[in-house]
């Protein structure tokens, strides 16, 4: 098969207009500002407010990317949408994008990868691209977790944000790939280290099931100590893929989970502070969603020099993980 190179076209993103600071959760919970930042990084996070939801979130990080591309919904070939808690089972999230930015064209579907979706997503859609059928595909990672979260419980509710960020990319005309190397994996056997299980009614004619937990549960120990193992042999091995170095990348743009796992990349990779896009401060981890909005917001602040060439990393619940090598050309926003 003949392959066909990626272009990135544009970045978009999206998050609620409400935000809760450290401070603000000292009200409801035993915990302090000093706590949370030293152990995490975050100072505060958006979350949805009232009838806001994932869905509103992609639809609008779809729109932001396709007004700066130019792109109009009726190009649109496809739409993978990747997110942990969407606002609907069915009709998915995705389907919901396709009608509200006018891509009647376009197949439509979600995946889920938790915190790692958005480089799943770029895999995916970089293969549709590859086979010549598809032209321009929109990934977009949403998820809204303050709705699933147990906000008694400060060793994990005080962690995450609710947003939305989309890449769209396209065959390129050029000839000239923005993908230099992808690197995706799991490890279901390590799955029981972050859950959030879907409830439901059995049957009144069989035996009742055993009342489950519908709220993200995480074992904080066990996920660094599989995060620092594997990230780096990921991020090595798409280095290696790429013919490239550390030294010949410009910047390192991680998942934002933790603030110490971001730091032990960092020095791993012997990166100086410039070279590491960091905002968990802002929005603490918005999942899915947490790559594009650091891309698309370090690009737009001008800590994101382009052209450059920067390596995309996240991990999450599965466990899956994964990283990317890609080229950022000039005037992208």
């Amino acid at each position: 098969m003949n392959y066909k190179p990626v272009q990135i076209l544009s970045l978009g993103m999206s998050v609620p207009d409400t935000v809760i600071t450290n401070d603000d959760l000292t009200k409801i919970l035993d915990t302090s500002d000093e706590w949370i930042s030293t152990r995490t990084g975050i100072k505060q996070r958006h979350i949805a407010n009232g009838n806001e939801n994932s869905t509103l979130f992609g639809v609008n990080a779809a729109l932001d990317a396709m007004k700066k591309s130019g792109i109009e919904g009726i190009e649109v070939d496809a739409i993978i949408v990747a997110s942990s808690n969407p606002y609907n089972i069915y009709p998915s999230t995705a389907c919901v994008i396709q009608d509200a930015i006018g891509a009647k064209n376009a197949i439509a579907f979600d995946i889920t990868v938790a915190c790692t979706g958005m480089i799943y997503a770029l895999e995916i859609g970089r293969s549709m691209i590859a086979t010549g059928k598809y032209k321009n595909v929109l990934l977009v990672a949403t998820d809204t977790n303050s709705k699933f979260l147990d906000w008694t419980d400060r060793g994990s509710c005080v962690l995450f944000g609710d947003g939305a960020g989309a890449i769209l990319i396209s065959k390129a005309q050029d000839g000239v790939d923005d993908i230099l190397a992808l690197n995706v994996n799991a490890n279901g056997s390590m799955g029981k280290f972050i859950t959030m299980n879907l409830t439901g009614d059995n049957c009144p004619l069989v035996e009742p099931a055993t009342e489950g937990c519908h709220k993200i549960t995480m074992n904080g120990k066990e996920v660094y100590k599989f995060v620092v193992q594997t990230m780096p042999e990921s991020i090595m091995k798409c280095l290696e893929d790429a013919k490239l170095e550390p030294k010949d990348v410009d910047y390192l743009v991680p998942h934002q989970a933790n603030l110490r796992i971001i730091e032990g990349l960092q020095n791993r990779l012997e990166f100086s502070d410039d070279k590491v896009i960091v905002n968990i401060d802002k929005y603490g981890n918005t999942s899915a969603a947490s790559v594009p909005i650091v891309l698309t917001e370090g690009i737009q602040s001008g800590k994101i020099k382009t052209p450059s060439v920067a390596i995309l990393c996240a991990f999450g619940a599965g466990m899956a993980w994964g990283s990317a090598v890609v080229r950022l050309r000039e005037g992208l926003k």
